[in-house]
Protein backbone atom coordinates (compact mmCIF):
# COMPACT_ATOMS: atom_id res chain seq x y z
CA UNK A 1 0.00 0.00 0.00
CA UNK A 2 1.49 3.44 -0.85
CA UNK A 3 2.30 5.73 1.58
CA UNK A 4 0.51 8.81 0.27
CA UNK A 5 -2.49 8.80 -1.77
CA UNK A 6 -1.19 12.70 -3.66
CA UNK A 7 2.28 13.89 -4.08
CA UNK A 8 2.25 17.15 -5.59
CA UNK A 9 5.52 17.61 -7.90
CA UNK A 10 6.12 21.17 -8.34
CA UNK A 11 4.54 22.00 -5.03
CA UNK A 12 6.68 25.23 -4.78
CA UNK A 13 5.40 27.08 -8.60
CA UNK A 14 2.75 28.48 -8.47
CA UNK A 15 -0.15 26.42 -9.45
CA UNK A 16 1.78 23.31 -7.17
CA UNK A 17 0.90 25.64 -4.53
CA UNK A 18 -2.72 26.23 -5.13
CA UNK A 19 -3.02 22.51 -5.62
CA UNK A 20 -1.26 22.29 -1.96
CA UNK A 21 -3.83 25.13 -0.58
CA UNK A 22 -6.83 23.17 -2.08
CA UNK A 23 -5.91 20.07 -0.57
CA UNK A 24 -5.44 20.84 3.07
CA UNK A 25 -8.29 22.94 2.62
CA UNK A 26 -10.82 20.39 0.85
CA UNK A 27 -8.75 16.60 1.85
CA UNK A 28 -7.29 17.40 5.01
CA UNK A 29 -7.53 13.92 6.10
CA UNK A 30 -6.02 12.09 3.23
CA UNK A 31 -2.34 11.80 3.47
CA UNK A 32 -0.40 13.61 0.80
CA UNK A 33 2.82 14.95 0.47
CA UNK A 34 4.61 17.88 -0.93
CA UNK A 35 7.72 17.25 -3.71
CA UNK A 36 10.32 19.44 -5.30
CA UNK A 37 14.20 20.01 -5.67
CA UNK A 38 14.85 21.69 -2.71
CA UNK A 39 13.63 20.45 0.93
CA UNK A 40 14.41 23.79 2.50
CA UNK A 41 12.28 26.08 -0.64
CA UNK A 42 9.54 23.38 -0.31
CA UNK A 43 9.84 24.18 4.37
CA UNK A 44 10.11 27.63 3.64
CA UNK A 45 6.33 27.12 0.77
CA UNK A 46 4.58 24.94 2.90
CA UNK A 47 5.32 27.70 6.44
CA UNK A 48 4.73 30.89 3.90
CA UNK A 49 1.25 29.08 3.30
CA UNK A 50 0.67 28.10 6.63
CA UNK A 51 -0.09 24.56 6.01
CA UNK A 52 0.47 22.18 8.73
CA UNK A 53 4.18 21.69 9.80
CA UNK A 54 4.30 18.04 9.83
CA UNK A 55 3.10 18.19 6.20
CA UNK A 56 5.73 15.74 4.68
CA UNK A 57 8.26 17.01 2.40
CA UNK A 58 9.93 15.33 -0.75
CA UNK A 59 13.56 16.18 -3.06
CA UNK A 60 13.02 14.74 -6.01
CA UNK A 61 14.57 16.41 -9.46
CA UNK A 62 13.75 15.52 -12.90
CA UNK A 63 17.26 15.17 -13.99
CA UNK A 64 17.86 12.70 -11.00
CA UNK A 65 16.12 9.22 -12.23
CA UNK A 66 16.69 7.66 -9.04
CA UNK A 67 14.67 10.43 -6.83
CA UNK A 68 11.78 10.29 -8.82
CA UNK A 69 11.55 6.30 -8.94
CA UNK A 70 11.81 7.09 -4.97
CA UNK A 71 8.69 9.30 -4.97
CA UNK A 72 6.25 7.36 -7.42
CA UNK A 73 7.18 4.28 -5.56
CA UNK A 74 5.34 6.14 -2.03
CA UNK A 75 2.21 7.21 -3.94
CA UNK A 76 -0.98 6.50 -5.45
CA UNK A 77 -1.48 9.35 -7.67
CA UNK A 78 1.55 12.10 -8.37
CA UNK A 79 0.33 15.73 -9.72
CA UNK A 80 2.67 17.18 -11.97
CA UNK A 81 2.88 21.18 -12.58
CA UNK A 82 6.32 21.06 -13.71
CA UNK A 83 6.61 22.38 -16.86
CA UNK A 84 7.23 22.83 -19.92
CA UNK A 85 6.86 19.03 -19.98
CA UNK A 86 8.57 19.39 -23.33
CA UNK A 87 11.74 20.21 -20.87
CA UNK A 88 10.86 18.13 -18.29
CA UNK A 89 7.99 15.98 -18.28
CA UNK A 90 9.16 12.48 -19.84
CA UNK A 91 11.46 11.41 -17.00
CA UNK A 92 8.44 11.72 -14.42
CA UNK A 93 6.34 9.50 -16.83
CA UNK A 94 8.54 7.03 -17.54
CA UNK A 95 9.00 6.87 -13.37
CA UNK A 96 5.39 6.10 -13.15
CA UNK A 97 4.92 4.01 -15.82
CA UNK A 98 7.78 1.77 -14.57
CA UNK A 99 6.22 1.48 -11.11
CA UNK A 100 2.38 1.17 -12.09
CA UNK A 101 1.52 4.76 -10.59
CA UNK A 102 -1.25 6.89 -11.56
CA UNK A 103 -0.17 10.30 -12.71
CA UNK A 104 -2.37 13.55 -14.21
CA UNK A 105 -0.64 16.88 -15.29
CA UNK A 106 -1.99 20.48 -17.02
CA UNK A 107 0.20 19.28 -20.65
CA UNK A 108 -1.17 21.49 -23.46
CA UNK A 109 1.69 20.46 -25.38
CA UNK A 110 0.89 18.16 -28.15
CA UNK A 111 4.40 16.75 -28.90
CA UNK A 112 4.87 16.10 -25.66
CA UNK A 113 1.37 14.00 -25.42
CA UNK A 114 2.41 12.02 -29.22
CA UNK A 115 6.20 11.24 -27.49
CA UNK A 116 4.33 9.82 -24.12
CA UNK A 117 1.75 7.84 -26.84
CA UNK A 118 4.37 6.78 -28.94
CA UNK A 119 6.62 5.68 -26.05
CA UNK A 120 4.82 4.55 -22.99
CA UNK A 121 1.33 3.53 -23.86
CA UNK A 122 1.72 0.01 -24.36
CA UNK A 123 3.89 -0.26 -21.22
CA UNK A 124 1.79 2.04 -19.22
CA UNK A 125 -1.13 -0.98 -20.12
CA UNK A 126 0.97 -3.70 -18.99
CA UNK A 127 1.86 -1.73 -15.67
CA UNK A 128 -1.02 -0.44 -14.74
CA UNK A 129 -0.21 3.26 -14.76
CA UNK A 130 -2.94 5.26 -16.02
CA UNK A 131 -1.04 8.97 -17.27
CA UNK A 132 -3.55 11.15 -17.37
CA UNK A 133 -2.86 14.40 -18.89
CA UNK A 134 -4.75 17.93 -19.95
CA UNK A 135 -6.28 17.43 -16.43
CA UNK A 136 -6.56 21.40 -16.34
CA UNK A 137 -8.62 24.08 -18.47
CA UNK A 138 -6.90 22.68 -21.21
CA UNK A 139 -8.62 20.14 -21.52
CA UNK A 140 -11.11 18.99 -18.74
CA UNK A 141 -13.93 21.55 -19.75
CA UNK A 142 -13.77 21.03 -23.04
CA UNK A 143 -13.00 17.38 -23.56
CA UNK A 144 -16.11 16.57 -20.70
CA UNK A 145 -18.32 19.20 -22.09
CA UNK A 146 -18.30 17.20 -25.37
CA UNK A 147 -18.94 13.37 -23.13
CA UNK A 148 -21.87 15.62 -21.32
CA UNK A 149 -23.53 16.62 -24.95
CA UNK A 150 -23.56 13.51 -26.36
CA UNK A 151 -24.18 11.46 -23.24
CA UNK A 152 -27.28 13.53 -23.33
CA UNK A 153 -27.84 13.21 -27.33
CA UNK A 154 -28.03 9.18 -26.62
CA UNK A 155 -30.44 9.25 -24.24
CA UNK A 156 -32.45 12.18 -26.06
CA UNK A 157 -32.50 10.80 -29.16
CA UNK A 158 -30.57 7.59 -29.34
CA UNK A 159 -27.55 8.53 -31.45
CA UNK A 160 -24.58 10.57 -31.34
CA UNK A 161 -24.22 14.42 -32.75
CA UNK A 162 -22.10 14.14 -35.95
CA UNK A 163 -20.95 17.44 -35.97
CA UNK A 164 -20.63 19.42 -32.68
CA UNK A 165 -19.63 23.13 -32.35
CA UNK A 166 -17.63 24.10 -28.97
CA UNK A 167 -18.16 28.31 -28.52
CA UNK A 168 -16.73 29.95 -25.63
CA UNK A 169 -18.96 32.72 -25.02
CA UNK A 170 -17.22 34.37 -21.82
CA UNK A 171 -13.91 33.98 -20.36
CA UNK A 172 -12.30 36.51 -17.36
CA UNK A 173 -8.99 35.08 -16.51
CA UNK A 174 -4.84 35.50 -17.34
CA UNK A 175 -2.32 33.11 -18.90
CA UNK A 176 0.13 32.11 -16.84
CA UNK A 177 3.76 32.54 -17.16
CA UNK A 178 3.87 28.30 -17.40
CA UNK A 179 1.15 28.10 -20.00
CA UNK A 180 2.86 30.86 -21.97
CA UNK A 181 6.38 28.64 -21.75
CA UNK A 182 4.73 26.07 -22.93
CA UNK A 183 3.41 27.45 -25.46
CA UNK A 184 7.03 29.00 -26.58
CA UNK A 185 8.31 25.37 -26.32
CA UNK A 186 5.68 23.38 -28.58
CA UNK A 187 6.01 26.32 -31.33
CA UNK A 188 9.55 26.26 -31.49
CA UNK A 189 10.08 22.84 -31.88
CA UNK A 190 7.46 23.33 -34.84
CA UNK A 191 9.22 26.39 -36.44
CA UNK A 192 12.62 24.18 -36.67
CA UNK A 193 11.04 20.62 -37.71
CA UNK A 194 8.16 21.03 -40.69
CA UNK A 195 6.99 17.47 -39.58
CA UNK A 196 5.97 18.08 -36.27
CA UNK A 197 4.26 21.18 -37.68
CA UNK A 198 1.96 19.29 -39.89
CA UNK A 199 0.99 16.85 -36.75
CA UNK A 200 0.61 20.32 -34.35
CA UNK A 201 -2.29 21.33 -37.04
CA UNK A 202 -4.19 17.72 -37.66
CA UNK A 203 -7.22 17.36 -34.85
CA UNK A 204 -6.06 13.66 -35.18
CA UNK A 205 -2.16 14.09 -34.03
CA UNK A 206 -3.23 12.19 -30.49
CA UNK A 207 -5.15 9.26 -32.28
CA UNK A 208 -2.28 6.99 -33.85
CA UNK A 209 -3.63 4.41 -36.21
CA UNK A 210 -6.95 6.08 -37.03
CA UNK A 211 -8.03 9.32 -39.47
CA UNK A 212 -11.32 11.02 -38.87
CA UNK A 213 -13.02 13.05 -41.85
CA UNK A 214 -11.74 16.65 -42.58
CA UNK A 215 -12.14 19.08 -39.82
CA UNK A 216 -13.35 22.15 -39.14
CA UNK A 217 -9.75 24.47 -39.38
CA UNK A 218 -11.18 26.93 -37.04
CA UNK A 219 -8.28 28.95 -37.76
CA UNK A 220 -10.16 31.95 -39.29
CA UNK A 221 -12.84 34.60 -37.90
CA UNK A 222 -16.42 34.30 -39.69
CA UNK A 223 -20.15 34.75 -38.86
CA UNK A 224 -21.65 31.59 -37.40
CA UNK A 225 -24.69 31.00 -39.42
CA UNK A 226 -26.33 28.80 -36.64
CA UNK A 227 -26.17 32.20 -34.27
CA UNK A 228 -25.54 35.19 -36.11
CA UNK A 229 -22.80 36.09 -34.19
CA UNK A 230 -19.17 36.81 -35.26
CA UNK A 231 -16.46 34.05 -34.06
CA UNK A 232 -12.73 34.17 -33.59
CA UNK A 233 -10.02 31.40 -32.99
CA UNK A 234 -9.39 30.22 -30.02
CA UNK A 235 -5.81 29.76 -28.50
CA UNK A 236 -6.60 26.27 -26.81
CA UNK A 237 -8.44 24.78 -29.44
CA UNK A 238 -5.24 23.30 -30.89
CA UNK A 239 -4.93 20.83 -28.06
CA UNK A 240 -8.56 20.73 -27.05
CA UNK A 241 -9.48 19.25 -30.22
CA UNK A 242 -6.81 16.87 -30.21
CA UNK A 243 -7.72 15.42 -26.96
CA UNK A 244 -11.84 15.39 -27.94
CA UNK A 245 -10.86 13.50 -30.84
CA UNK A 246 -8.28 10.92 -28.72
CA UNK A 247 -11.19 10.38 -26.34
CA UNK A 248 -13.59 9.29 -28.82
CA UNK A 249 -11.21 7.21 -30.20
CA UNK A 250 -10.31 5.14 -26.72
CA UNK A 251 -14.09 4.92 -26.13
CA UNK A 252 -14.68 3.40 -29.22
CA UNK A 253 -15.92 5.76 -31.10
CA UNK A 254 -19.15 6.70 -29.19
CA UNK A 255 -19.64 10.01 -31.36
CA UNK A 256 -19.11 8.56 -34.35
CA UNK A 257 -15.82 7.60 -37.09
CA UNK A 258 -17.58 10.82 -39.05
CA UNK A 259 -17.61 12.71 -35.99
CA UNK A 260 -16.29 16.14 -36.76
CA UNK A 261 -15.21 18.99 -33.71
CA UNK A 262 -14.58 23.03 -34.01
CA UNK A 263 -13.86 24.96 -31.08
CA UNK A 264 -14.01 29.11 -31.55
CA UNK A 265 -15.10 31.76 -29.22
CA UNK A 266 -17.92 34.21 -29.85
CA UNK A 267 -17.18 37.52 -30.41
CA UNK A 268 -20.53 39.93 -31.08
CA UNK A 269 -22.66 40.31 -33.76
CA UNK A 270 -22.42 42.83 -36.77
CA UNK A 271 -19.36 45.07 -37.66
CA UNK A 272 -18.43 45.39 -33.82
CA UNK A 273 -18.20 41.59 -33.79
CA UNK A 274 -16.39 41.31 -37.12
CA UNK A 275 -13.76 43.78 -35.65
CA UNK A 276 -12.96 42.24 -32.54
CA UNK A 277 -12.77 38.57 -34.24
CA UNK A 278 -10.44 40.00 -37.09
CA UNK A 279 -8.14 41.87 -34.29
CA UNK A 280 -8.13 38.22 -32.36
CA UNK A 281 -7.03 36.50 -35.22
CA UNK A 282 -4.48 38.84 -35.69
CA UNK A 283 -3.11 39.14 -32.24
CA UNK A 284 -0.69 37.45 -30.18
CA UNK A 285 -3.03 35.12 -27.64
CA UNK A 286 0.28 34.40 -25.27
CA UNK A 287 0.42 38.33 -24.66
CA UNK A 288 4.18 40.04 -24.73
CA UNK A 289 5.93 37.51 -22.91
CA UNK A 290 6.54 39.51 -19.97
CA UNK A 291 5.37 37.29 -17.55
CA UNK A 292 7.26 34.39 -16.04
CA UNK A 293 6.93 30.79 -15.37
CA UNK A 294 5.94 30.75 -11.60
CA UNK A 295 4.19 33.75 -11.68
CA UNK A 296 0.31 34.47 -12.19
CA UNK A 297 -2.61 36.55 -11.14
CA UNK A 298 -3.36 37.56 -7.68
CA UNK A 299 -6.31 36.10 -5.14
CA UNK A 300 -8.81 38.42 -6.67
CA UNK A 301 -8.31 38.29 -9.82
CA UNK A 302 -8.79 34.55 -9.51
CA UNK A 303 -11.76 34.58 -7.22
CA UNK A 304 -13.05 37.57 -9.64
CA UNK A 305 -12.39 34.92 -12.90
CA UNK A 306 -15.03 32.82 -14.73
CA UNK A 307 -15.74 31.51 -17.61
CA UNK A 308 -18.52 30.23 -19.45
CA UNK A 309 -18.61 27.26 -22.34
CA UNK A 310 -21.23 26.54 -25.05
CA UNK A 311 -21.04 23.04 -27.00
CA UNK A 312 -24.09 22.39 -29.67
CA UNK A 313 -24.65 19.99 -32.36
CA UNK A 314 -27.23 18.55 -34.58
CA UNK A 315 -28.66 14.88 -35.35
CA UNK A 316 -28.49 13.31 -38.09
CA UNK A 317 -32.61 13.71 -38.18
CA UNK A 318 -32.11 17.59 -37.56
CA UNK A 319 -32.44 17.57 -33.50
CA UNK A 320 -30.27 20.20 -31.54
CA UNK A 321 -28.95 19.81 -28.58
CA UNK A 322 -27.31 22.49 -26.16
CA UNK A 323 -25.13 22.41 -23.16
CA UNK A 324 -23.53 25.02 -20.77
CA UNK A 325 -20.08 24.52 -18.99
CA UNK A 326 -19.40 27.27 -16.28
CA UNK A 327 -16.73 27.54 -14.33
CA UNK A 328 -16.31 30.55 -11.25
CA UNK A 329 -13.05 31.11 -10.87
CA UNK A 330 -10.41 32.30 -13.33
CA UNK A 331 -9.76 29.18 -15.62
CA UNK A 332 -6.42 28.85 -15.67
CA UNK A 333 -5.15 28.80 -11.66
CA UNK A 334 -8.48 28.73 -9.42
CA UNK A 335 -10.32 26.58 -11.69
CA UNK A 336 -7.45 24.39 -13.04
CA UNK A 337 -6.15 23.61 -9.23
CA UNK A 338 -9.35 22.29 -8.39
CA UNK A 339 -10.04 20.23 -11.30
CA UNK A 340 -6.35 18.54 -11.16
CA UNK A 341 -7.03 17.73 -8.05
CA UNK A 342 -10.64 16.26 -8.50
CA UNK A 343 -9.08 14.67 -11.29
CA UNK A 344 -6.45 12.57 -9.24
CA UNK A 345 -9.08 12.11 -6.33
CA UNK A 346 -11.42 10.58 -9.19
CA UNK A 347 -8.64 8.43 -9.96
CA UNK A 348 -8.39 6.95 -6.54
CA UNK A 349 -11.84 6.74 -5.70
CA UNK A 350 -14.22 6.46 -8.95
CA UNK A 351 -11.65 5.15 -11.33
CA UNK A 352 -10.07 2.52 -9.96
CA UNK A 353 -10.90 0.16 -12.53
CA UNK A 354 -9.88 1.56 -15.22
CA UNK A 355 -6.80 0.18 -17.46
CA UNK A 356 -3.63 2.14 -17.75
CA UNK A 357 -2.55 3.54 -20.33
CA UNK A 358 -1.35 7.20 -21.59
CA UNK A 359 -5.22 8.87 -21.57
CA UNK A 360 -7.22 11.50 -21.51
CA UNK A 361 -10.06 12.22 -19.10
CA UNK A 362 -13.33 11.14 -20.92
CA UNK A 363 -12.32 7.55 -21.32
CA UNK A 364 -10.38 7.32 -17.67
CA UNK A 365 -13.16 9.48 -15.30
CA UNK A 366 -16.58 9.20 -17.34
CA UNK A 367 -19.21 11.20 -15.71
CA UNK A 368 -18.23 10.85 -12.27
CA UNK A 369 -15.56 13.83 -13.13
CA UNK A 370 -18.61 15.64 -13.80
CA UNK A 371 -20.08 15.21 -10.45
CA UNK A 372 -16.70 15.76 -8.43
CA UNK A 373 -16.56 18.68 -10.38
CA UNK A 374 -19.95 19.73 -9.86
CA UNK A 375 -20.08 19.04 -6.16
CA UNK A 376 -16.90 20.13 -5.31
CA UNK A 377 -15.04 22.57 -7.93
CA UNK A 378 -17.55 25.23 -8.76
CA UNK A 379 -18.33 24.08 -12.27
CA UNK A 380 -21.68 23.58 -14.16
CA UNK A 381 -23.06 21.27 -16.75
CA UNK A 382 -26.62 22.14 -17.72
CA UNK A 383 -28.71 20.89 -20.71
CA UNK A 384 -29.89 24.63 -22.06
CA UNK A 385 -31.71 23.84 -25.36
Amino acid sequence: MAEFDIIIYGATGFTGRLVAEYINATYPDRPWAMAGRSASKLASVRDEMGLPADTPLIEADASDPASLDAMVARARVIITTVGPYLLYGEPLVAACVKAGTDYVDLSGEPPFMWDMIEKYNDAAKASGARIVHSCGFDSIPFDMGVYFLQQEAQKRFGAPLRDVKGRVRGMKGTFSGGTAASGKETMKLAMGDPEVMKRLVSSFALTPGFEGPKQPYGNKPYEDPDFGIWVAPFVMASINTKNVHRSNMLMGHPYGTDFTYEEMMFTGKGEKGEAIASSIAKSNPMGDGDIKPGEGPSKEERDNGSYDLMFTGVSDAGERLTVGVKGDRDPGYGSTSKMLTEAAICLIEQAAAAPGGVLTAAPVFGSAIIDRLTANAGLSFDVES
